[in-house]
């Protein structure tokens, strides 16, 4: 690269992901082909609209690549139709409201104090400012109050339920939440992007064939590049007409809100890493890895129990794990900021009811995604957890942290990112 700057830039993350051990859950480590696909010739081509309608000539290779992207993603996740347009996750949940909703319409998704997202509702979001937002919370105990959820449904009358989170540590029961939606009449959005990895593996439920409408990003479990995609059921409609908002027209609704409603030409060349990621999902060896991202994730949990953490829930079903740090009189990003300095890179988080604010609350989120790609396994776990221990209770002695950070790096420089084997 003749840019040295950028150059130098690239070398150094590239020092930092190695040297230190990725644990923000909603991060991970792509393949060489991924990356292969991300960096190609695909860049260049415009294409607008979509495989065999395109307002661009010379889209003849681009067609084949995105229509075996949406093959590969409808046999991985079970559905009849799939947009991998979307540039990422929130503007592919933005075309499913501007799909489904008008302007004002009730949505009701989880609070993003409570573990949900940004796009699903909150006040400083396009999806809580053109849209009616009401919020649901967790219990005290922080699992998902099902009887609350509906009691709220039955007065708020959403015309969307958005069922999803960035850090919800436990399982959804979709046929639970497809029933409070059928009972207002509402249209059922299940983001699983989060999840979605696990659910390709047989290592969560799917809401395929439950929710009506299934959107994930690409890069978190799943572990591909960073965009996004819409899936449903349905027969789309090629003619230029309006169709109604029923089931049975989804595609078509989906695909005009992704283009011409919200965006111009597809990235090809994301879409081209979006089909490797899904080809790599659909491996023997994938199903290993989720099995792993779960078996490391539970294993952490009942090790940092065991030194006096206090996990949300108590533990964990899937990838992830919510701290309440209030019992040891630490606060997130206090924590965060030791764990950064031991090259252990987790996020502050808030924790369902915080007492603090959410630019510096009372917990973290970390996960296994990153760590099990790079081939840790259970055993290492214990490790982890004790140099967590070490580096919270130390967190003002630079001596002992800058000693810990060299046990990290001595491990994490045992297992070299995928991109470099």
């Amino acid at each position: 690269m003749n840019d040295k700057d950028i150059y130098e830039l690239i070398v150094a993350e590239h020092n930092r992901q190695s040297n230190t051990l990725q644990m923000i859950p909603s991060e991970n480590h792509a393949s060489a082909d991924v990356f292969a696909a991300l960096g190609s010739i695909l860049t260049d081509k415009y294409s607008e609209g979509y495989p065999g309608q395109r307002y661009y000539g010379g889209c003849e290779v681009v067609d084949k690549v995105e229509n075996l992207a949406r093959d590969r993603a409808k046999a991985l996740f079970g559905v009849d139709h799939a947009n991998v347009q979307s540039y990422s996750g929130s503007p592919a949940n933005a075309e499913i409201y501007m799909a489904l909703l008008d302007p004002g319409d009730t949505i009701m998704g989880l609070a993003l104090t409570f573990g949900g997202h940004l796009t699903h509702g909150h006040k400083v979001s396009a999806s809580g400012i053109f849209y009616n937002s009401v919020q649901y919370q967790t219990g005290k105990d922080g699992y998902l109050d099902y009887d609350a959820i509906e009691q709220m449904a039955k007065k708020e009358k959403p015309k969307m339920l958005v069922v999803g989170a960035t850090a919800y540590p436990r399982v959804f029961d979709w046929q639970r939440l497809r029933e409070i939606a059928d009972n207002v009449g509402a249209w059922m959005l299940a983001d699983v992007s989060h999840i979605a990895g696990l659910i390709v593996a047989g290592e969560h439920p799917s809401p395929a064939g439950i929710a009506d409408v299934i959107m994930t990003t690409t890069h978190k479990t799943l572990r591909g590049p960073r965009g996004a995609m819409i899936l449903c059921n349905g027969n789309p409609s090629t003619p230029l007409k309006k169709v109604e908002r029923t089931k049975k027209n989804l595609p078509t609704l989906i695909d005009r809100a992704v283009f011409p409603g919200m965006q111009g030409g597809p990235h090809n060349h994301q879409t081209a890493a979006i089909a490797v990621a899904l080809h790599e999902a659909a491996q023997p060896d994938f199903k290993a890895y989720a099995r792993q991202v779960v078996k490391n994730a539970k294993k952490l949990a009942a090790e940092l129990k065991s030194r006096g953490f206090n996990l949300v829930t108590g533990g964990t079903d899937n990838h992830l794990l919510l701290v309440d740090l209030n019992n040891i009189g630490v606060s997130g990003k206090e924590a965060e900021d030791a764990l950064s300095n031991v090259g252990i890179t987790v996020n502050k988080n808030t924790v369902p009811f915080d007492p603090r604010g959410p630019f510096d609350p009372s917990g973290i989120r970390l996960g296994t995604p990153a760590i099990t790609t790079r081939g840790l396994k259970e055993n290492h776990m214990v490790q982890v957890a004790e140099w967590m221990e070490q580096a919270v209770k130390n967190k003002a002695d630079s001596k002992k942290l800058d000693l810990l950070s060299k046990e990290v790096k001595k491990l994490a420089l045992q297992f070299p990112l995928p991109s470099d084997k």
